[in-house]
């Protein structure tokens, strides 16, 4: 039995026997065909072990995009290790409490970041070296008991206060997401994607595992730039796009974007938010049309579908549920909400995470009953569409009235001239809260808090209108391209501190 269950979840041994010579991977401008990745997870466990790996030790990498990422997500099912990439965006403090929170077994680094293993007391293998040691390897067959509840891998949330908390995804989770998506998506064969947002992100199982699970092709970024990406695009014949938006626009600025063979693009899907319409409305200009996507980390990562001619009609909407996906609206005393009402998210299926490493209390306050708890707020339309509305913790109530800032967010960034925004809460002496608009202009073109106030209200109630505006040259970001509202916040206070300071200093 324990033969059958390995050989079922060890994809890479799968697709090697159904494809071997078809094209899998695109990395360093070569193919990898899937029986060559096959073998170099096959010589890559054996390695490990040889090291003293063991079935549930944790192996991390801490590096930008290489192939090595993908070895070890192949890898770990032929030995039973759990692949942990951890971010190399971190400070060196907060990169140590990871490290001594997962205690890896062995961890990986490329040059760039070797300075910054030894910095968080950690002593990493050099993947300077890499190939010359695999090669060296013995092409050793392993046979481990690994069954779907087993950890395949550990990726970390992307928590604004704390420290991250590792999401532990079994192999059954990560199956469910692969065949979701190749069903739900409508995914093929003769479909090529490019992996250009970080591979210690979830987003890597966007499209990246759902296509080599398909026998279909990915190509790898080592790190995203938007003239490579579009060359890249053309050269591999790239049929869909997965970015977030802020890649998406930049890809759009490109002096090339518009002469660019981009004819055998399917779609585009749009990842941790929705893509402002002015970047959407220059991708339909080329014929390649867009649509909204929702997912966690502890959730596959991909939740629902919707199909590219209703996308258009409502771009806001991330469509149903995916075929084996349950999902529910509930309001805070836990009953169903009603059509159009704003509730919490709540997800249920094969595709959940088993919980946080380490983490009991966290994992009872989000699975409970069988359902993830997301803290996402969402709405349901009377056609069964969903519409995400932002995070439960990101509402704001003005004057006694629910705020939600995804609404607001996506009638700023309609107005002309609006390259990026981002709404939050901030205290307020009369309405309790109000609104704060970050944003950066493609060109200032005129506009101040003022206009923007009157702008805002001809799409918006009046309590919905941002009271304050922050005009930044960038907004921060994570490594993974979302925005970093903690971030503007602290900006914000700072900024104000400052204007109270300079009051209260001049002479009376």
């Amino acid at each position: 039995m324990s033969g059958v269950v390995y050989a079922s979840l060890d994809f890479a041994r799968r697709r090697a026997a159904l494809t071997p010579q078809r094209p899998a991977l695109y990395w360093e401008n070569r193919w990898y065909d899937y029986a060559e990745l096959d073998q170099r997870a096959t010589r890559l466990a054996a390695h490990l072990s040889s090291l003293g790996v063991a079935k549930g030790d944790r192996v991390g990498i801490l590096a930008l995009n290489h192939i090595a990422h993908l070895d070890l997500l192949f890898a770990a099912p032929k030995l039973g290790f759990i692949h942990t990439p951890f971010n190399y965006r971190l400070p060196a403090a907060e990169l140590a409490g990871l490290l001594a929170y997962i205690e890896p077994k062995l961890l990986f680094a490329d040059a760039r970041h070797l300075a910054l293993a030894k910095a968080a007391g950690c002593v990493a293998p050099s993947l300077a070296r890499y190939e010359d040691w695999l090669a060296a390897a013995a092409e050793t067959q392993l046979k481990p008991v690994v069954r779907p509840e087993d950890v395949h891998m550990i990726l970390f949330t992307g928590g604004s206060t704390g420290l991250p908390k590792g999401a532990m995804l079994p192999y059954r989770q990560v199956l469910a997401n692969c065949e979701n998506t190749v069903l739900g998506w409508g995914l093929r064969e003769d479909d090529c994607s490019i992996v250009a947002t970080p591979c210690f992100h979830a987003a890597l199982n966007a499209l990246g595992t759902p296509l080599l699970h398909l026998g279909a092709r990915v190509a790898l970024m080592q790190n995203f730039e938007a003239a490579e990406y579009l060359r890249l695009a053309q050269r591999t014949g790239a049929t869909l796009l997965f970015m977030v938006p802020s890649m998406y626009q930049m890809l759009a600025e490109q002096a090339d974007f518009a002469s660019a063979e981009l004819s055998r693009v399917r779609w585009a899907i749009s990842g941790g938010a929705p893509c402002p319409p002015v970047v959407r409305e220059r991708y339909a200009r080329r014929g390649i049309r867009f649509k909204q996507g929702y997912g966690m980390t502890e959730a596959g990562v991909n939740c629902f579908a919707i199909d590219v001619e209703e996308a258009e009609g409502h771009p806001d909407s991330v469509g149903r549920p995916l075929p084996n996906t349950e999902a529910a609206i509930r309001r805070e005393d836990g009953t169903a909400c009603s059509a159009d009402e704003v509730g919490e998210l709540s997800l249920r299926g094969p595709h959940l995470f088993l919980g946080y490493y380490q983490r009991p209390e966290d994992n009872r306050a989000v699975l409970r009953d069988g359902w993830f708890h997301t803290g996402d707020l969402a709405r349901r339309d009377a056609a069964g569409r969903y519409t995400i509305c932002g995070r439960r913790k990101e509402m704001y109530i003005s004057g006694g009235e629910n705020v939600y800032p995804a609404e607001v967010e996506a009638v700023l960034s309609r107005i002309p001239g609006v390259a990026e925004c981002a709404v939050i809460g901030v205290p307020d002496a009369r309405w309790g809260e109000t609104g704060l608009a970050a944003l950066t202009l493609r060109a200032r073109g005129g506009w101040t808090d003022e206009s923007l106030r009157a702008e805002l209200k001809n799409g918006l109630a009046g309590y919905k209108v941002p009271a304050h505006y922050l005009f930044l040259d960038e907004l921060p970001k994570s490594a993974a391209g979302k925005i970093l509202k903690p971030q503007i916040l602290r900006q914000w206070e700072e900024r104000e501190a400052e204007l109270c300071s300079s009051f209260t200093s001049k002479p009376k």
